[in-house]
This record gives structure tokens, sequence and C-alpha cells, in this order.
């Protein structure tokens, strides 16, 4: 008999060496902006409980609508928040992103906290939406949760890239994600998305990656010239925009449109 897998979107992108475009979700929090999301090329959800005010509720809600529209929901919590963490992942989440870590001590807790042994101590729990809610035994449900769920990193300071090579080397740790607007701001450039420091830590990450055989990751930058860039140096696991900044783009696009000619 084969062994039970699940199906995780923006893994099965990065696997084949392509990249895995997420779409942050702060503000639009009903079920549909799933399908919207998948119907307009996306691949995972990134569902944000560090920044926005949604709930562990809203979030679970996002997350099985999305499993049902085949992309892969992805949950950003806030640093040393595990509990949320797991209780997300027994509630649809197919992975988290852990930010503002600085050290493979850190990224050791992360995957210790977030895997299942023999990788980690996660606790077990049954009847999950990733299964249909079906009963399953524990031997090949954990397996093939610990086979499925992304874990992210975040790096967003100076020493945090430092050690970006220890981070990488780190069992249990799927992706190396740059949060550049804080790297910037923790490099005292803020706002200089372009600067050739954030371009050597953009460097150093992607070959801490390629060494230890992690997906290197880009957050926060969404000009199209800088994104290419980096995809260029090798990142694939992507934070491509979000609801608001989408919305918000298309509608000043369209308002000056109309504007400009209806003089």
């Amino acid at each position: 008999m084969a062994p039970l897998t699940i199906t995780n979107s923006a893994r099965e992108r990065l696997a084949r060496g392509e990249v895995a475009l997420g779409f942050g979700v702060r503000l639009a929090k009903s079920a549909e902006i799933a399908k919207a999301a998948r119907t307009a090329g996306f691949d995972w959800l990134f569902l944000d409980l560090e920044h926005s005010a949604m709930s562990i509720e809203t979030a679970s809600q996002l997350a099985i609508a999305a499993l049902d529209a085949g992309i892969a929901p992805i949950a950003r919590v806030p640093k040393g928040e595990y509990s949320l963490a797991t209780r997300l992942l027994d509630n649809g989440a197919l992975g988290i992103i852990v930010p503002h870590i600085d050290t493979a001590d850190e990224a050791r807790e992360v995957a210790d906290r977030l895997r299942y042994p023999p990788q980690g101590h996660r606790s077990i729990f049954s009847s999950m939406p990733q299964l249909g809610y079906r009963a399953v035994k524990a031997a090949e449900m954990t397996a093939a949760l610990n086979a499925a769920n992304l874990i992210t990193v975040m790096l967003e300071t100076p020493t945090a890239i430092g050690n970006a090579e220890a981070i990488a080397a780190t069992d249990g740790i799927d992706s190396l994600m740059i949060g550049t607007n804080d790297l910037c701001i923790e490099m005292g450039i803020p706002g200089e998305l372009a600067n050739a420091k954030v371009a050597d830590a953009y460097g150093a990450v992607v070959a801490a990656c390629r060494k230890h055989g992690k997906w290197p990751g880009m957050g926060g930058v969404y000009d199209e010239p800088l994104m290419q860039r980096y995809v260029d140096l090798g990142c694939r696991f992507l934070m491509a925009g979000a609801d608001l900044a989408f919305m918000m783009g298309a509608g000043a696009k369209r308002t000056e449109f109309l504007r400009s000619i209806a003089l």
C-alpha cells in the first residue's frame, strides 16, 4: 500500500525548482478569497496573525477554504507563539512562518515545537481537516504531515544574516525567508530595499540555502525590477503581494483612468 500523502501546492512547486507564490491575507477574511487567489494563479495563502487583527477561528476557516480550493494555507504567527502555531496546524494550516529568528538555536526550537516525533515533539491530534477528518493511524498521519507541512523562519536582522548558514543547516526547517523591510530598518537603511547591503544579505541567504538544501524566500519586496533581481539570485518562496495593496493599487489605477477621461 502506498504511504499516505497530503498535497501542499507550495511545496510541490518548490520541489520542482519553481517559484511558489503567496498571497497575503489581512483584511479579506471570507472564504471567497481562497478560490480567488487560486484562480489568480497563487500557490499559497499567507495568513498573517502577526500584524493583523485576524482571529485563530477566522484563520482556521480560511485554511479549510484554501485546502478545498487547492491552495496551501500557511500562517505567520508572532515569534514564540507555539501554542497558536500548533493549533493552526491542527485546524487546517499546511505550514507556519515564524518571524525574527536570529540563531540556529532559535530555529531548532521552531522545528522541535512544530514537527511530530521523531523530528520534533509536537503533540498529536486527530480528526484534522487536512485529512478530511478521516480516522488515520497515528504513525501514518504524523509522517504525512511532517512531510507536507512547510516550516519557514524569517531572517530580519544583520545577526540573522550572519547566522544564515547555521540556521539553514537546522533539520526540520524548510525555508529561510528574508523580511526585507525589517532588515532594512535594523541595518539603518529604512526603506532602501535596493541597497547593496540588502543584495549582499540575499546572496548570503541564497548561498546558505543552496548548501543545505533549503528554499530561500523573499518577503516585503514588491517593486518588480527588485523582485526580478532577487528571484534571479535564487529566491523561490515568494510573498507576491497582499489583499489591501492589490485592492488599493487596482483601485487607484481605475480612478485615475476614469478621472482622466471625464475632464
